[in-house]
């Protein structure tokens, strides 16, 4: 808890406990349990064997036309089920997509997602990936994530996101100017989808029109998935990570195990601070 006070995470970690609480999906990672003590926050998450998408996709340089639709469409029903619910994600990128043992897509980290009636002022998420009204401070709703799916397909197809610098701020000045410089390889209609998802007019953005998720389905770029099969996962996966046995962690990368047990129990002008948690 301490280093979550530090950071500044509270509300984020309760946001993300909140929305997991309430979701079910195949291709959203399920929250077992959560719970805290007077030192710490537990959340036990399933265990998703395959790894990030992110792993994959450096791995590979860039992925071909149908790896990248198969894995955009698992995405779509993600968010169209999270939309129907009222909450926006904000945080797509391919660090927080992982695959299960059969290739099937987890979204996890759902610390920058929020339950929405109407509209957020926040400013959070990847800098890559943020659309301009959230870099505009003009107020956001799930129309963010429809922008982030048309960084995504360009990063899988390209190999590199469609607007990158080595500053944050020279990112937000090529997302507001809209210029995208296509690679000769891309296949036009990937290209249209794309352009159609990064439209900075949000009212016309694809995705969040009157047939919401509706409008990106039926984009030809799509015409090959068989909708009713994909929340099914009846479809075979492009890629089947090489996952030894249950709970094998050799598709994750190696990171410094911390000893959770020396934290101390927090004041309790701190500990008030994770009372609904």
């Amino acid at each position: 808890m301490v280093d979550v006070i530090r950071l500044k995470q509270v509300e984020h970690v309760r946001n993300e406990i909140t929305v997991l609480k309430e979701v079910k999906h195949p291709f959203i990672v399920n929250m077992l349990w959560s719970g805290r003590d007077e030192a710490r926050v537990y959340m036990l998450l399933e265990f998703v064997a395959g790894g990030e998408l992110f792993s994959y996709l450096r791995a590979a340089g860039r992925f071909s036309g149908p790896t990248s639709c198969f894995y955009a469409a698992e995405i779509v029903c993600a968010l169209e089920y999270l939309h129907t619910k009222h909450i926006v994600y904000r945080d797509l990128k391919p660090e927080n997509l992982l695959l299960d043992s059969q290739g099937h897509l987890k979204i996890t980290d759902f610390g920058f997602s929020k339950k929405l009636t109407d509209r957020t002022w926040t400013l959070c998420g990847t800098p890559e990936y943020l659309a301009p009204e959230i870099i505009q401070s003009k107020g956001h709703n799930k129309a963010v994530d429809w922008w982030a799916l048309g960084v995504l397909i360009y990063e899988m197809l390209a190999g590199f996101p469609p607007f990158f610098d080595d500053n944050p701020f020279g990112i937000y000045e090529k997302i507001l100017s809209g210029r995208i410089e296509w690679p000769k390889h891309m296949d036009p209609i990937a290209k249209d989808l794309i352009k159609k998802l990064l439209i900075a007019d949000r009212t016309k953005r694809l995705g969040n029109m009157r047939q919401g998720a509706d409008d990106v389905k039926r984009h030809r770029w799509f015409k090959l998935v068989e909708w009713p099969l994909v929340p099914q996962r009846a479809l075979t996966p492009p890629i089947r990570p090489r996952v030894k046995a249950p709970g094998d962690p050799s598709c994750f990368d190696d990171y410094p195990e911390t000893d959770w047990r020396s934290q101390p129990p927090l004041p309790p002008e701190q500990l008030a601070l994770f009372q609904d948690f």
